[in-house]
């Protein structure tokens, strides 16, 4: 081969490996922009966003898949959209409250206070329910999957929402909680510059709506998934809620093993999908608050209040519709011994030989250890850690 062929492949060879050089240095350099440089000067103004599409999709366990249960498909752009109205104090009447002030990410979206302050220092009448009590909104209530409840009302302590949509509708115009009509929320968001952007990124155009509003927050509720606790890992490792984890201790094993006999015919053995709505759980003689019976006006509905699904149980306390229980252990002892009887009391905790009598348990200290320690496991820390759910909003 002459040196004039040898130094035309040596050139031909180093034109080869630039142009692929520059190929793989164009692809480093590539990013997927979601708004234009326009918009996400706007946004930034107030916001701390993300200039990449984020995704909202749901995944669940291996066990909720192996039973049935679907997860629901998640339009990532409404959901960002309604996690930054769920943290904007603008949804309420006075710009002080927002659905966050009540709902705490790092307390399972929670509070740990027995009542919430409302927009104008008012407390409010129940506890706030943990958001993150659920695997999944939509999956766990009954949406796309094969076995979920038949009731239709599913939301607040006494059920009386029967979606998401209707309970962030009542919670925005409750004149405690919020006190925001919704006619002038939507004048008061139209005027805010950033809105215009992110509606117009969920739905195609800018204009807003107190449906579009409603949608947005149900969104971003909806791709709420709590399902990475131990528990899970466990479930998923052998199928059977009853029977030994290998990454539990004894103890906590020995408090599953309990809660599963005890307590799972109200609360789940999977945690994921609803056994029982509402149970009058003992807690009164007589009831000042009815629950349930305060939407009815039915006797036989006096102090039933909603069963709630027990994720994250451990960050989400204080505990009951009136949050008189300030720790697990004050729970667990109230079902041990302090049940009370009332005509109303659900049948599993009546006294089985007699029926007009409460159920004691009467679990010795190391087995209501082990049941606290139990519930213990059903923490998410990645949930609660999440930047996806975080407050958004430049402090």
């Amino acid at each position: 081969m002459s040196l004039k062929s040898t130094s035309t492949i040596a050139a031909g060879l180093m034109a080869l490996i630039l142009a692929l050089s520059a190929c793989i240095k164009d692809n480093v350099d590539i990013k997927n922009y979601f708004y234009t440089d326009e918009e996400y000067a706007v946004i930034s103004q107030a916001l701390s966003l993300p200039n990449e599409p984020t995704s909202y999709q749901v995944i669940l366990p291996h066990h909720m898949v192996e039973r049935g249960v679907t997860a629901p498909i998640i339009n990532s752009h409404k959901a960002a959209l309604g996690r930054v109205l769920f943290y904007d104090k603008k949804l309420s009447q006075n710009e002080t409250i927002s659905c966050a002030s009540c709902h705490k990410q790092e307390l399972a979206f929670s509070d740990d206070k027995a009542f919430s302050e409302g927009f104008n220092g008012q407390h409010t009448k129940r506890n706030s329910l943990p958001l993150a009590a659920a695997a999944n909104f939509e999956s766990s209530y009954g949406g796309g999957n094969t076995g979920g409840p038949s009731e239709k009302v599913f939301f607040f302590w006494d059920e009386r929402a029967s979606s998401i949509v209707e309970q962030s509708r009542a919670t925005i115009q409750d004149d405690i909680e919020m006190g925001m009509p919704l006619d002038q929320l939507v004048n008061r968001l139209r005027a805010v510059p950033h809105y215009q952007v992110l509606f117009r990124k969920a739905f195609g155009n800018s204009e807003i709506s107190s449906e579009k509003i409603l949608d947005a927050i149900r969104e971003f509720l909806n791709a709420f998934v709590s399902v990475q606790s131990r528990f899970d890992e466990g479930l998923d490792g052998t199928g059977d809620s009853f029977s030994n984890f290998a990454n539990f201790s004894d103890k906590e094993n020995t408090g599953k093993l309990l809660f599963m006999e005890n307590c799972a015919s109200c609360h789940t053995t999977d945690m994921s999908i609803a056994i029982e709505n509402l149970a009058n759980n003992g807690l009164d003689l007589t009831y000042t608050d009815k629950g349930r019976g305060q939407v009815t006006n039915l006797a036989e509905d006096e102090g039933l209040f909603k069963v709630p699904f027990l994720r994250n149980v451990a960050l989400t306390g204080p505990y009951m519709h009136d949050g008189r229980f300030a720790t697990l252990d004050d729970v667990v002892d109230h079902y041990n011994g302090g049940i009370k009887y009332h005509p109303n009391l659900d049948f599993r905790l009546r006294d089985p030989f007699t029926l007009d009598a409460p159920k004691q348990m009467n679990f010795t200290p190391y087995q209501k250890e082990a049941i606290v320690a139990f519930l213990g496991t059903l923490t998410d820390v990645n949930f609660v850690t999440d930047l996806r759910f975080s407050d958004p909003f430049k402090q």
